[in-house]
């Protein structure tokens, strides 16, 4: 796809899988609007794609996903800076050692790794509608294979004891459940929604004092030994935002750059249902807006 006329947004993009898929994209001429937790760290990386790729269409937008304030700031701001988004990559996330919860006290998984890519999206939308072909890629991973399901009665984890990967695998689920949500209920629209695994990939994701003791040293022990490099982590992201084509499996799932087939709870379209009705009441939006 001829990608010098497209605007991508891409949420954490100042490191890892994030970083190379702006790069990537910036490369190919794009107009890229990438997100950071931190002005510092945005900044950087933006200097590092410019000076890398030529592109000057470059620029930064702050966002913090575990404040929904943040979320609803970084939304305004782009939506006074552009009049369309033609792809946008819900690809900042993080995985926790020991229960925490955002600022409005979602526990911090679900609450970043979802519910706030969720309300990005949604403020969002309107400018996703004015492009001609735009995509939603949500990076989910098989991390999801491991969960058998969402407890809707217990979405913050306040019941039952807290899990590192049992929390993990449960918000790439639901990335996925948001993906097959959005493909249905914007089908007669410009908008296409797909997720997307990128494999294990070597970067700081669980190495900045997210997770300690035993099971940081396993991620430190195996990750230079198992992981594949970001840009390769990057390349699905990639494939799905820039390929003519991929439209006929709206609401996929992918794993290097194929359609792959999701577990069958992954699959279940009535608790992809209900995990967008019960986020909107979480988020305190209403059916009708959304």
């Amino acid at each position: 796809m001829h990608m010098k006329d497209r605007i991508c947004l891409i949420t954490g993009a100042n490191a890892g899988i994030g970083l190379e898929t702006a790069r990537g994209l910036a490369q190919q001429g794009a107009t890229i609007l990438l997100t950071s937790r931190n002005q510092a760290r945005g900044q950087a990386a933006l200097d590092e794609i410019r000076k890398a790729t030529g592109n000057d269409n470059l620029d930064l937008i702050i966002l913090d996903l575990a404040s929904l304030d943040s979320v609803r700031a970084a939304a305004l701001d782009v939506n006074g800076k552009c009049d369309r988004v033609d792809v946008l990559i819900n690809n900042a996330g993080l995985v926790l050692d020991e229960r925490r919860e955002t600022r409005e006290g979602f526990e911090m998984t679900f609450g970043v790794n979802h519910l706030g890519h969720f309300l990005f999206t949604h403020l969002l939308i309107e400018r996703l509608k004015k492009s001609d072909d735009a995509r939603i890629i949500n990076l989910s991973s098989d991390a999801h294979r491991s969960t058998s399901g969402l407890d809707f009665s217990d979405l913050n984890r306040t019941r039952r004891s807290y899990s590192t990967l049992g929390a993990y695998a449960d918000s790439k689920l639901a990335n996925i459940y948001f993906t097959t949500e959005l493909a249905r209920r914007f089908r007669d629209t410009p908008i296409t929604a797909y997720a997307v695994h990128p494999g294990f990939v070597n970067t700081r994701f669980g190495r900045d004092g997210d997770i300690t003791g035993p099971l940081s040293w396993l991620v430190r022990l195996i990750t230079p030994i198992f992981a594949r490099n970001p840009t390769k982590g990057a390349e699905t992201p990639l494939y799905v935002a820039t390929t003519d084509g991929v439209q006929r499996d709206n609401g996929g799932y992918f794993v290097d750059n194929k359609p792959a087939t999701p577990t069958a709870v992954a699959r279940d379209a009535d608790a992809a249902r209900q995990l967008w009705e019960q986020s909107l009441e979480m988020l305190g939006l209403n059916e009708e807006a959304a």
